[in-house]
């Protein structure tokens, strides 16, 4: 059994949901991204996403865009990200996932980069890009090394797309709370509806994101979803910051406070 599946199976038997913060990796720097990981466990995250910066981010709005850029101009590398998770590992009791475009995995290969993924400590794998027509070898790699792996699930899908989606994840399912890319928004996330849907297909827990900034926002997911994802409006926080790790643990601490108890949990 995963890490990630521990995780949650504990969430459900507490009645709790987890908070996802999303950090790109190496940003502001490598040394950032060390000390932040534990700062966010003593914040009470329960699994973080750490970003692999790429040139070309589809889903991703202009604040991880630009962070991604300048993580890459630092010289941040896949091999460099694998050395600072394999460096903090043992001291960390977290759920640790890649989010990495299908590109980065295939130009080193996928066997190879889900191996040195496991290896470093990362227990799953966001691949936000990939096709699920696509994703037969990475979802052979990733169960074998017994990782987690997620696909977006996007409101607009039809249901044969949702599940072709969730027939290639293993330990939860990543759900958008909105069409588009990621970012902050003023608006609550309505996502009763679209997590009821997916209920009918999987049996997985549903972490949702974009456009989840706001402890209001955490507690209007986790009412009906296991996780909620906080990504953009961390990253601000960190990149404005004379102290990134500290503004994040504050921050994170903050979106702690709206996790709520998750209906299907409570029933």
């Amino acid at each position: 059994m995963s890490r990630i599946d521990d995780i949650f199976r504990q969430l459900r038997r507490e009645q709790k949901a987890a908070l996802m913060p999303f950090v790109t990796g190496g940003y502001p720097s490598l040394e950032t991204t060390r000390e932040v990981l534990p700062a966010l466990e003593r914040a009470g995250a329960s699994i973080v996403e750490i970003g692999f910066p790429f040139s070309d981010p589809i889903a991703d709005g202009p604040v991880i865009a630009a962070s991604m850029y300048e993580s890459l101009q630092r010289g941040t590398t896949p091999s460099g990200l694998f050395e600072c998770v394999a460096s903090l590992r043992e001291s960390l009791s977290l759920g640790l996932i890649a989010m990495v475009s299908e590109s980065i995995v295939w130009r080193i290969g996928t066997d190879e980069f889900v191996q040195r993924a496991a290896e470093a400590g990362f227990d799953g794998l966001i691949v936000p890009d990939m096709d699920p027509d696509d994703a037969n070898d990475l979802y052979a790699a990733v169960e074998k090394a017994d990782l987690a792996l997620s696909l977006l699930i996007a409101p607009t899908s039809s249901e044969a797309r949702i599940r072709k989606l969730v027939a290639r994840c293993r330990g939860f399912v990543y759900l958008l709370a909105r069409v588009g890319i990621t970012g902050e928004s003023d608006h609550t996330p309505e996502i009763a509806g679209q997590v009821e849907r997916l209920r009918a297909m999987t049996d997985l827990p549903i972490a949702v994101g974009f456009g989840v900034s706001r402890p209001e926002h955490v507690r209007a997911v986790t009412q009906h979803a296991d996780a909620a994802i906080v990504g953009s409006a961390l990253v601000r926080r960190m990149g404005e910051a004379d102290d990134p790790a500290g503004a994040a643990e504050t921050f994170v601490r903050e979106l702690v406070t709206g996790l709520a108890t998750p209906s299907h949990s409570a029933s």
